[in-house]
């Protein structure tokens, strides 16, 4: 199996997609390198490969948030208005406002929607709209996707549970985490195999149940 170098070591985008990195250490990366380090890990990648070809895209610049003791009077609701601005949460309020707009009763905000203003938050992009969030919903924009290796983790320890074997160790959840780590610093695929169990034997030994 092979290790997973440092950064610094890696002298290609293919040698470093290689390996498993979380948000925050390629967030990390991003701000050594002086390039952009928002978004999602997708983006984040996006970038370190741009960064390889010698494209450097640099930090984004923010807009100032407004200051205490300013005008908070509600603003009126419509596709137009800035989803800043307004405030945007995933309550009733705005979820009133697109069951309004798309005649669905009960409206539900997609993962797309939701990874959107989280990007949106972390940019503090003000020329984002409802309406721009409504074109997410139906297919017709994309601003950021759902990170959906981050459920990775989940599925490796939901499937190391169900696994009869892991009930002799008294402390599942540790036992998981010291199998994932060898997993995820590995060009290996990133999922739970009973044979897991006997191949890190030695590093999970002590945490096995006494009988």
């Amino acid at each position: 199996m092979e290790n997973r170098p440092a950064f610094e070591n890696i002298k290609s985008f293919e040698e470093f997609s290689r390996y498993y990195w979380y948000r925050e250490e390629l967030q990390s990366i991003c701000k050594k390198l002086n390039i952009d380090s928002s978004g999602l890990k997708a983006e984040l990648n996006r970038n370190i490969e741009e960064y390889f070809k010698g494209n450097i895209i640099p930090p984004k610049k923010t807009v100032k948030k407004c200051s205490k003791g300013q005008d908070k009077r509600p603003i009126p609701l419509t596709l137009e208005t800035s989803l800043i601005e307004c405030g945007f949460t995933f309550g009733p309020k705005f979820r009133d406002f697109f069951s309004e707009q798309t005649g669905i009763k009960n409206f539900k905000f997609n993962v797309d929607m939701v990874a959107s203003v989280k990007k949106v938050k972390e940019t503090n992009d003000l020329s984002f709209t409802l309406g721009d969030l409504m074109d997410i919903f139906y297919g017709k924009k994309t601003y950021a996707k759902y990170d959906r290796i981050s459920l990775q983790w989940n599925k490796f320890v939901s499937d190391f549970c169900a696994d009869e074997a892991s009930e002799r160790f008294t402390n599942k959840l540790k036992t998981a985490s010291i199998l994932w780590n060898e997993i995820r610093n590995s060009t290996r695929e990133k999922k739970y195999t009973h044979d897991l169990l006997e191949e890190f034997a030695d590093k999970i030994q002590f945490l096995r149940a006494s009988l």
